[in-house]
């Protein structure tokens, strides 16, 4: 298979995603401290500040705690939809053995830890937190990987490729397990709005516009409804168009993806007005998710109070799913993969970085804190936040000291 060149805007991404890492890293440190602090009253208090509006007969009203949770990571969730729907349709995930290797390892992260932290808590409601350990949280990982110098692309393109499809593996589980009380009447709605919006695609419709508009209504319908809100933003991604606003003449659909991945994002500027939509709504989207939601659900999320708490199977269940069980999981399927031809290594990159950036994917943080928040609360929340902050810091330095040490090493 023929070397394709990776485009500025993809490494410009991989460098924002690394900041914000590290962003997000300083804003969980500083709110664990503040949270054990004689201040600490008063940040559980901000968390339940009733934040709310009434139109006439209609009100809506949420602890501040919610509307970070519900509203502003469905705009992480919409960004993790137009990544997958990116990646699936015109990137690395696109041709199996570019995207074998990736989901092999994804797969096995996400099973081994489920399975390490069920053996630990098999019965209920300790049981509900299976999924805590599964997710990898690309940001803090890529963070972590960018403190390494001379790291090939293609190592950084398969973590990327693995935590995102880690990410979608978190939204089915959090779709079909970690939703309850189903409203018919609401989710019909939302699928009237969502069909509306596929309809628009449909059409041809390239402005973002009319997609957006439609999103909030989809948003309080999926609230609504029972189904987890931040899961509007997925949906909402499968209706924003991927396809050019204008097709190159005489240019066959093969050639017309490689113009899409290697001229467009090439020349940004020049080609502007030919991105897709959805090309143009994620680059929007980025830094605002990695510099702005990102940070502020980490600060709302991260904090803890350690008097008096009981650590128990909750928190030993969690940390040893992404400490041990991811990179057992992640370096077992990725071998597995290798041995059956399913997949081929990153140019430049031997197996002992695979393993490396397995630990690196023990970093579960953002999407393992959100599902503790669904699946527990009170103390056994809380453990379950104390078991991602301390393996996702242990995940991180161990999978910091294994890449750096293959890197430095020639490959066998």
């Amino acid at each position: 298979m023929p070397h394709r060149p990776y485009p500025p805007l993809l490494e410009q991404f991989l460098a924002s995603e690394a900041k914000g890492g590290i962003l997000l890293f300083a804003a969980a440190l500083l709110v664990f401290f503040l949270a054990n602090t004689p201040w600490g009253a008063g940040y559980f208090a901000l968390q339940q500040v009733p934040v709310g509006f009434r139109v006439g007969a209609f009100a809506l009203e949420k602890p501040l705690l919610l509307w970070v949770n519900d509203l502003l990571m469905a705009l992480f969730f919409l960004l993790v939809g137009l990544e997958l729907k990116r990646e699936l349709l015109s990137g690395e995930l696109r041709e199996p053995r570019r995207a074998g290797l990736a989901v092999a390892a994804a797969l096995g992260g996400m099973a081994v830890p489920a399975s390490l932290y069920l053996l630990l808590n098999p019965a209920p409601p300790e049981a509900r937190g299976w999924g805590v350990p599964m997710a990898t949280d690309i940001a803090f990982a890529l963070g972590v990987l960018a403190l390494l110098p001379r790291v090939p692309l293609g190592l950084k393109l398969f973590l990327t490729a693995l935590a995102i499809v880690d990410d979608l593996g978190a939204v089915l589980v959090i779709a079909l397990f970690y939703t309850e009380g189903l409203q018919g009447g609401y989710l019909a709605g939302a699928g009237l709005v969502l069909a509306l919006a596929l309809g628009l695609n449909r059409l041809g419709v390239r402005w973002l516009w009319p997609y957006l508009l439609l999103g909030l209504p989809l948003w309080y319908l999926v609230l609504q409804s029972g189904v987890h809100a931040t899961l509007a933003g997925v949906l909402l991604a499968l209706a924003i168009p991927l396809r050019r606003a204008r097709p190159f003449q005489g240019a066959t659909q093969a050639e017309e993806a490689e113009a899409l991945e290697g001229e467009l994002e090439a020349l940004e500027e020049a080609v502007k007005e030919a991105q897709s939509p959805l090309h143009r709504l994620e680059h929007t989207l980025h830094p605002w998710v990695a510099y702005g939601v990102l940070p502020v659900f980490a600060f709302f999320n991260a904090g803890v109070d350690l008097n008096g708490l009981a650590l128990g199977p909750v928190a030993l269940g969690v940390a040893l799913g992404l400490l041990v069980g991811k990179p057992l999981g992640v370096g077992l399927l990725a071998w597995l993969a290798l041995r059956l031809g399913l997949g081929v290594l990153p140019e430049g990159v031997g197996f002992r970085a695979l393993l490396g950036v397995g630990f690196l994917a023990g970093i579960g943080f953002t999407m393992a804190l959100f599902i503790a928040g669904l699946a527990f609360s009170g103390e056994l929340l809380d453990q379950a936040k104390v078991g991602v902050l301390s393996a996702s810091l242990l995940a991180g330095l161990l999978g910091f000291l294994l890449v750096r040490a293959a890197l430095d090493s020639p490959s066998p």
